[in-house]
């Protein structure tokens, strides 16, 4: 696997020409994160509301090629956000996956949620003297957001949630943007299951170019798988090490980049 700055990487905008040609005779699908790809990074997930035109944008995409929304939200939650009928949507980093029609299913962990139960209790009595943390829990993961908490308790944060994910037997710790999570220790991630997802599609030929656009530390698992087949797309306007080959800004810069396509 190999990883470059974000910043030496092509804009994925001004590469259409490129991208189109590599598309010719394809069959492509793309995977959308959704969280600071579709919609900018807010201080509360709540908030994380999908534009009219980006849902538009969506869309249309969807009536040519097929599309795939994979995010770190609970399934029904990131079913809810996005509202498009006809897509295939992977909650839970991909531990939850459903396909448009009923026809695909996958829950990987569910054995894990009583272990889930626990961590979540322990951590809601743990973190309730930090202000500004806020847990958010998912089927299959626990979230801890400090975005507003204060940047001295950080350490403290990471570790009370070190200290129970050491206490409860099944579970890892995992990062993100301004989050700690808990998750099933099993070898899963987004990666797998993109990979699983072509698999059932019958999309795993030479003829299919995969497409992936997300922003997160979780979206680079994906990225590695698309090394060597189809497109990874980063999400940034800051400097890091990443596996995808091109780079956008912003969810504008997204939302552009799907209308062009």
């Amino acid at each position: 696997m190999h990883s470059a700055m974000s910043q030496t990487l092509p804009s994925a905008l001004n590469s259409l020409v490129a991208i189109k040609n590599l598309l010719r005779n394809k069959q492509v699908i793309i995977f959308l994160d959704y969280d600071g790809t579709l919609t900018p990074i807010v201080e509360r997930p709540e908030w994380a509301q999908l534009s009219q035109n980006m849902r538009n944008a969506v869309q249309r995409l969807s009536k040519k090629y097929r599309v795939a929304i994979v995010s770190g939200r609970d399934l029904q939650d990131i079913r809810n956000q996005v509202a498009i009928e006809g897509l295939l949507y992977a909650g839970s980093h991909g531990f939850d996956i459903s396909g448009p029609d009923g026809d695909m299913e996958l829950q990987q962990g569910a054995d894990y949620l009583p272990a889930l139960e626990r961590a979540e209790k322990a951590l809601t009595d743990a973190l309730a003297k930090i202000p500004g943390t806020q847990i958010e829990r998912k089927k299959f993961a626990i979230a801890v957001h400090f975005r507003r908490a204060d940047i001295k308790d950080v350490p403290s944060v990471e570790s009370i949630v070190d200290t129970i994910a050491a206490q409860t037997p099944g579970l890892r710790k995992t990062g993100g943007k301004m989050i700690f999570e808990l998750r099933p220790d099993i070898d899963w991630d987004k990666g797998k299951a993109l990979q699983w997802i072509l698999m059932q599609l019958g999309m795993d030929g030479d003829n299919v170019c995969p497409i992936y656009i997300g922003d997160d530390l979780t979206d680079e698992d994906a990225f590695c798988v698309l090394q060597t087949r189809g497109l990874a797309v980063l999400v940034s306007n800051e400097q890091r090490l990443t596996a995808a080959g091109y780079v956008l800004k912003d969810p504008q810069e997204v939302g552009l980049f799907l209308e062009r396509l």
